[in-house]
């Protein structure tokens, strides 16, 4: 059954920055837009199938793989929270603060 789709504060605000450097880097949005069109296809396959992502360590809590991206989103009863998109280039132990 398809979940409703939530974006935390902190996913809007780690897709923003994401797209941002892609645009100031590649000094064009074609990246940008192709990027955003692939987390869009992958969150449609997350409320559809929920439990398509990796389990972690805490309950309820997945994560996509999406090329060097990882979509982190908590399963609930009726929703689908995405809790953030992290650039796995980034220092792994922020990311532990994040699933903590």
């Amino acid at each position: 059954m398809a979940k409703q789709l939530i974006w935390s504060k902190k996913a809007q605000h780690n897709r923003k920055r994401i797209f941002e450097y892609w645009n100031k880097h590649n000094k064009s949005t074609t990246y940008s837009k192709k990027l955003n069109g692939l987390i869009k296809e992958s969150l449609r396959l997350i409320c559809k199938y929920p439990l398509i992502g990796k389990k972690t360590d805490i309950e309820n809590i997945r994560i996509k793989i999406l090329k060097t991206y990882l979509i982190i989103y908590e399963i609930t009863r009726k929703n689908i929270i995405v809790l953030s998109i992290w650039d796995c280039r980034q220092n792994p132990d922020d990311l532990k603060r994040i699933l903590k």
